[in-house]
């Protein structure tokens, strides 16, 4: 079989897991077995049922736009374990506090309020106006509507899947819970490793673009390797701070200091010529295409970077675990999905039709005026090290737990010795995504490499691949015994190893299930594509005279 559902991983449910295999956030039922897809199924049933039994008044949203706008509403806070912080023992496992403080601090409960979550964690719409002078307008604006389309079906899936599975009981925290419980453990690797390779990648990109921006302040005089390192070592010094509840506030100030930049990027790019240098092309007049021939692994890195607007499918799950209705997440995601359409695509358009072919992957750092130029580059520099700060830590809390403590059984960041080991996986950290920026300083092939290996993934594959198995344990669960709490292992009548269940769950959603599994296959073959197109547009640029070299002092928009 190509893929076995969690069920069938050679470990019989009703035989106690050895201790070293266990998961704090997999917990084993009261008779030291593991919960089965069962057992998940009935207490989700139960959650469901008694937030529907909530008076209205409790689960009234109130203050909509003031939730948007500041974070604040009229609904109950998440618990998190300040306590311990304060104590400064908040270098163990990502607790689902620090989760919230990475993804802009807040800690609200509302669908309004996790509309804000989802449109400040994509990374932005900087690179929206290089996408769209890759491909020109028509298949820009078709591709970005296609992904948002997409994005949104794949949010739905985890949404669905979450609403059937979570519970106060086995309470879902990460996407890799979800996967956990609907593959198993291979699967829930899988799903950390990309997570984990995502994050010191977009770290990695953050030194970047906070290099070129920091060169284009200084007119090139500083080496552009050293302006990586000055965000290295900020990055070091930041990250020592075991607690992230401080940065709370200077998060939620990190989306109007993007505003602002866009703002000020749009004004900039109509009122003055395109920086021709940063382009590395001569002066001309600027040309705008419906289609544009580039080669075909062009077009992808281009495509690729709209990738980023609708990738933070990643932490929705996180988003969801802390409603108090989730069943309401599908009005965040739909309003997110709808603004983030409505203006990034517009701020990609306006650009694109104002430099041309002079864009540059990186929007702000198109203006040719000096001024402001450095004025948007102080400003992104700012929620740059914002970001870093925050996403930095957390990045190696979940390498180091998800990892090293899973896979090659370290010792608990809990533990005296595993806090030693996070100050140095600090600095290991960010010492690796100063190498992985340096070494390769060429932001749109890079951010592409990262959205089709990771992003990509979790976005639009990772969803329908999981609704696939989903659908399969569920149908498969027509022919057993009604499940009974007291004995939850005792209501199968086969097991995956019987051809017998195989055939009940593939017996019903017949056309769901081949539709999601023929998604599956077209979004692993775009990402493969879109992988092979960044990797080989890297070593192209590497090839090219005058372009940026690894470790070197020409900066990439000298």
């Amino acid at each position: 079989m190509a893929f076995k559902p969690a069920a069938i991983q050679g470990h019989d449910s009703r035989v106690p897991i050895p201790e070293k295999d266990l998961h704090p956030d997999h917990p084993i039922l009261a008779d030291g077995t593991e919960p089965n897809f069962e057992t998940y199924l009935y207490y989700a049933k139960q959650q469901r049922e008694k937030e529907a039994a909530e008076s209205k008044s409790d689960d009234m949203e109130r203050g909509f736009w003031a939730n948007i706008l500041w974070g604040k509403g009229g609904e109950k806070l998440a618990p998190t374990n300040f306590a311990d912080e304060k104590k400064g023992d908040t270098s163990g496992p990502v607790s689902e506090g620090e989760y919230r403080a990475a993804s802009s601090a807040l800690r609200t409960a509302s669908w309004g309020s996790v509309f804000y979550l989802i449109t400040t964690d994509i990374l932005g719409p900087y690179t929206n106006p290089w996408a769209f002078s890759q491909v020109g307008y028509g298949p820009g604006v078709a591709c970005f509507i296609a992904f948002a389309i997409m994005a949104a079906y794949g949010g739905l899936l985890l949404w669905y899947m979450f609403m059937k599975l979570d519970s106060e009981r086995h309470p879902l925290r990460s996407f890799g819970d979800l996967a956990y419980r609907i593959y198993g453990t291979w699967f829930r690797h899988v799903c950390n490793i990309l997570q984990s390779l995502q994050l010191v990648i977009n770290v990695g990109l953050i030194i970047l673009s906070n290099g070129q921006g920091l060169s284009q302040m200084s007119k090139f005089k500083l080496c552009f390797s050293v302006c990586n390192i000055v965000w290295m070592l900020a990055g070091m010094l930041l990250g020592q701070i075991r607690t992230l509840r401080k940065f709370g506030w200077v998060a939620n100030l990190s989306i109007w200091l993007n505003v602002i930049t866009l703002i000020i990027t749009m004004g900039a790019v109509a009122n003055t010529p395109p920086n021709y240098a940063g382009a590395n092309l001569p002066p001309g007049p600027v040309q705008t295409v419906a289609i544009n021939n580039l080669p075909f692994e062009d077009q992808l890195n281009g495509i690729m970077q709209m990738v980023f607007s609708y990738g933070g499918a990643m932490i929705f799950i996180e988003f969801m675990a802390e409603m108090r209705r989730p069943m309401d997440f599908w009005k965040a995601m739909a309003v997110a999905q709808l603004f983030i359409t409505i203006i990034y695509m517009f701020f990609g358009l306006f650009v694109y039709s104002y430099q041309g072919q002079f864009v540059l992957n990186i929007a702000n750092q198109g203006i040719s005026l000096y001024s402001l130029q450095t004025a948007t580059n102080a400003i992104s520099l700012t929620a740059g090290v914002i970001a870093a700060a925050l996403y930095g830590n957390i990045g190696v809390k979940v390498i180091y737990n998800n990892v090293f403590v899973e896979l090659f059984r370290a010792p608990p960041l809990t533990v005296k010795s595993g806090k030693y080991l996070f100050a140095v996986s600090i600095v290991v950290y960010w010492a690796l995504a100063f190498i992985i920026a340096s070494a390769i300083p060429q932001f749109a092939a890079l951010s592409a490499l990262v959205a089709a290996v990771c992003i990509f993934q979790f976005s639009y594959t990772f969803p329908p691949f999981m609704l696939l198995g989903y659908m399969m344990q569920n149908t498969a669960l027509s022919g057993d015994k009604p499940y009974d709490a007291n004995n939850p292992h005792n209501s199968r009548v086969d097991t995956w190893t019987d051809w017998s269940r195989w055939r009940r769950a593939l017996s019903r959603h017949l056309l769901i299930n081949l539709w999601n599994f023929i998604l599956t296959l077209a979004c692993l073959a775009t990402a493969v594509l879109a992988a092979y197109s960044a990797i080989k547009t890297i070593v192209t640029q590497f090839n090219t005279s005058g372009s940026a070299t690894s470790f070197g002092c020409q900066s990439p928009v000298q």
